[in-house]
């Protein structure tokens, strides 16, 4: 087998740095540079792009619009899009091709005519095909991200066998996100002393995370542990429409409510996620659901006990009782009994955070997650 640089292209239609394009990154590190150079395709500027840049990897902006889940294969594969995708894939000497799903419709034709092998990542369990879109996803090479995403995408019953789509979990960087981490800057920043009980949630601006849930879970805390304070992580991603009115009516949530004006520290879009978790003594996820749920198993590697929802991928990575909780979506009562429950007691906090770090690093590590898709990579290319 040849071991010359294979030119790999991965393309998004996400920009920004949320839970996926963080581990597009780790990827995109972990790879061996010997074998491989990461390519990027965007539709536009924007953090991922600036991050890909600062590693010294090639971005390629071509302006397309993301599919939705409606899209019909057959008229995306005629769009302008993917003849200048097609001329790319050729003039950067592209050797393999990974796909995001809003990208699929426009890449997949142009690997096709360039006979690029190709695959493509599923992480969200809602995108389970149409009909007239079953003879299309059937030989691609599908990666679900959890069992949760594989049995949304298949349905009931499955349109394709389910060991047609192996899955590979999403990879947690455990240098990034340890024990080590030093969350006093955080709480310096806002005003904390070590003592100060402190609950997170990392999360964009968007109604099915849940940060109303979390908001009438603080205030249920606050009545049992006054001295608590609350961060609240996270941006608007999307940028307008739903997801801005969502935010802020959130926002006015908080300002309605003399306690939680004091309590709730909002802290925008922030880059050291890690030193968030490091910061507080319990992270919160109180999402509708979560296709894998990224926030928690990071939370994890940094020995921080999770108290979670329990729909979807937390129910995979989480064990209820041993590394946090797991409880119902839509019950901030429950949430703040679990919450407050961890906060009075310093010991069991403590062994939650270590046995969860030790699951990370047995089936979460980036280490883990680059290994098979070198090993899938490597196939396609013998192939």
């Amino acid at each position: 087998m040849s071991t010359s640089i294979t030119n790999i292209l991965f393309m998004t239609w996400y920009t920004g740095l949320g839970g996926g394009e963080t581990d597009l990154l780790t990827l995109a590190h972990g790879l061996d540079p010997a074998r491989y150079r990461p390519h990027l395709v965007v539709p536009r500027e924007g953090q991922l792009s600036e991050h890909w840049r600062r590693a010294g990897w090639p971005v390629h902006l071509e302006r397309f619009r993301g599919a939705s889940v409606y899209f019909v294969p057959a008229l995306w594969a005629r769009f302008p899009v993917v003849n200048r995708l097609a001329d790319l894939l050729q003039r950067e000497n592209i050797g393999l091709v990974h796909s995001d799903y809003h990208a699929l419709p426009l890449i997949q034709p142009a690997a096709a005519r360039q006979n690029i092998p190709l695959l493509w990542s599923l992480a969200g369990w809602w995108l389970r095909p149409k009909p007239w879109q079953r003879a299309f996803f059937r030989p691609l090479l599908t990666i679900a991200r959890s069992h949760a995403i594989r049995d949304g995408f298949l349905g009931e019953p499955p349109f394709t066998p389910p060991a047609s789509v192996p899955m590979i979990y999403h990879g947690i960087d455990t240098n990034r996100f340890s024990e080590s981490v030093d969350g006093g800057p955080v709480r310096a920043e806002l005003g904390l002393t070590a003592d100060v009980p402190l609950v997170a949630m990392v999360a964009r601006f968007q109604w099915v995370k849940g940060q109303h849930h979390f908001l009438a879970m603080a205030g249920r805390v606050l009545d049992q542990v006054p001295e608590a304070h609350f961060i609240m992580a996270g941006e608007n991603v999307f940028g307008g429409g739903r997801e801005a009115a969502y935010k802020r009516r959130v926002l006015q949530q908080v300002e309605a409510d003399a306690r939680l004006r004091e309590r709730v520290h909002l802290l925008g879009f922030r880059e050291d996620a890690e030193r968030i978790m490091a910061a507080a003594d319990v992270v919160v996820c109180p999402s509708e659901f979560e296709s894998f749920g990224k926030v928690n198993v990071e939370a994890m590697a940094c020995g921080r006990p999770v108290v979670s929802t329990d729909r979807g991928g937390p129910s995979e990575t989480m064990r209820d009782g041993e590394t946090g909780y797991l409880i119902p979506p839509g019950d901030p009562a429950a949430l703040a009994d679990r919450v407050t429950r961890l906060l009075r007691d310093p010991e069991l906090r403590a062994r939650m955070g270590r046995a969860g770090r030790a699951r990370v690093l047995e089936h979460f590590s980036d280490r883990a997650m680059v290994a098979a898709y070198t090993a899938l990579f490597e196939k396609l290319l013998r192939a």
